[in-house]
């Protein structure tokens, strides 16, 4: 009898404690293209979320079809979606700080993430997006869709050769 109480007892101390298991990520196994740090609780390599292309392409996906500056005519861009991403490193802040490759760094309230449809796109066109034409990702607003979004405001907001993320209180 006390060999099965302690057997029930261990039973519910490993159910108890299971969410702390559940705040890691799983481990990238390709190059990691992407870490996200900050105000963040599910981490997989220290306090940092690293993300390997197969990873962003496991998250809730959008493909947006839109006109940008920095291209002509309507380009179809998918990714994604920062609110999927967030959700997925537990973010708790405030605002987003994307960094470029080349330490390019501007601020989007986390708002943005989450009441529009913004993506993280790594595809134009259908097609991986490489250094070279901005990739591998690049932070895209629906500007076609939401006209009031064709400004600079938001232009500065879209990041290209996005390499890492911080969540800021």
């Amino acid at each position: 009898m006390f060999h099965n109480l302690r057997l029930l007892l261990l039973s519910l101390l490993l159910g108890l404690s299971a969410p702390a298991f559940a705040q890691e990520l799983d481990q990238p196994e390709g190059a990691a293209i992407l870490t996200i740090s900050g105000a963040i609780t599910k981490t997989n390599s220290g306090s940092d979320a690293l993300f390997d292309l197969a990873m962003l392409d496991a998250l809730e996906q959008r493909e947006t079809l839109t006109e940008t500056p920095w291209f002509d005519g309507k380009q179809r861009f998918s990714g994604p979606t920062l609110s999927s991403l967030l959700e997925t490193v537990g973010a708790e802040g405030n605002s987003l700080r994307f960094v470029a490759l080349n330490d390019y760094a501007a601020e989007m309230p986390i708002e943005d993430a989450l009441e529009r449809p913004v993506i993280l796109a790594s595809r134009h066109n259908e097609a991986l997006m490489s250094v070279r034409d901005k990739g591998p990702l690049f932070v895209i607003y629906p500007f076609s869709e939401i006209p009031e979004l064709n400004n600079e405001v938001y232009f500065s907001r879209s990041v290209w050769q996005v390499k890492a993320i911080e969540v800021l209180p």
